[in-house]
């Protein structure tokens, strides 16, 4: 077969269309600054009817594609579908936790990226979505929240990526300070009302969710009834900043194979 690179974004899905409409434009996006040579899909590990991630591999397969660049479009290494998505795709030979998902039907060599974490990108961005909040730095906190996870290992990724990603974040904003909190294990309520109530700051929210859902609009302000703090619900999309992360990774990947 000759060389031929192709790029494979893979990200969750979600029923709600103007959610996958809003991956589709970052997508769009990123592609529109690579090479007309180089196709790009998006896929969706669930619920997107046509577009899952074995229709993406079989339209790139299809146009010649022998070597997948894969972009896993999740905000953390802890999430467990970035594990079963990398053994689905032959990148490890056993999950660690436990998947309903089958090996993946596959004929070019498979070269997988990283999820978001603590990238500097998203921390300019993270900062781009709340600093509208802000009004009185030296007094304020920024408290950016993940989903996390229950399951041993995974848990510490999130929490290593999340915790650097909110150092970062904080460097760059000049607020007094930067912290995280989970909703599993739920650390949210607890952490509002230290930085708050104990320590006397000002609060700002920041959710780390790739695009604005039941986690962003309900999840997060519930459990924080009753609490003083700012809070606008963006999600991480849209914003131009997210194309320019894959763009990033995407380059990098090449780089690294000498494409």
């Amino acid at each position: 077969m000759p060389f031929k690179p192709g790029v494979l974004v893979i990200s969750h899905g979600s029923p709600d269309p103007e959610w996958v409409g809003l991956v589709d434009e970052a997508v769009a996006a990123a592609a529109a600054d690579l090479p007309d040579t180089l196709p790009v899909e998006a896929s969706f590990l669930e619920i997107v009817e046509g577009r899952l991630i074995q229709d993406g591999i079989d339209r790139l397969e299809a146009q010649g594609v022998s070597d997948l660049i894969v972009i896993p479009l999740f905000v953390s290494s802890g999430s467990t579908h970035i594990d079963e998505i990398a053994y689905a795709l032959g990148v490890k030979n056993t999950p660690e936790k436990e998947t309903d998902m089958k090996r993946l039907r596959i004929s070019a060599r498979v070269f997988f990226g990283d999820p978001v974490d603590d990238d500097p990108v998203i921390a300019e961005m993270v900062w781009d979505k709340v600093k509208a909040l802000s009004s009185k730095p030296e007094r304020e906190i920024l408290l950016l929240v993940g989903h996390g996870s229950i399951h041993e290992g995974f848990l510490q990724r999130w929490e290593r990526g999340i915790s650097s990603l909110a150092a970062r974040t904080g460097k760059l904003s000049g607020l007094a300070g930067a912290d995280f909190a989970l909703l599993n294990p739920d650390s949210l309520r607890r952490k509002v009302s230290y930085w708050s109530e104990e320590r006397g700051y000002d609060v700002i929210v920041a959710p780390l969710f790739l695009s604005a859902g039941y986690f962003t609009k309900t999840a997060i302000p519930s459990r924080l009834t009753g609490l003083i703090f700012r809070y606008s619900g963006d999600a991480l999309l849209p914003h131009p900043f997210l194309a320019r992360w894959m763009y990033g990774q995407i380059l990098n990947i090449m780089k690294s194979l000498s494409l």
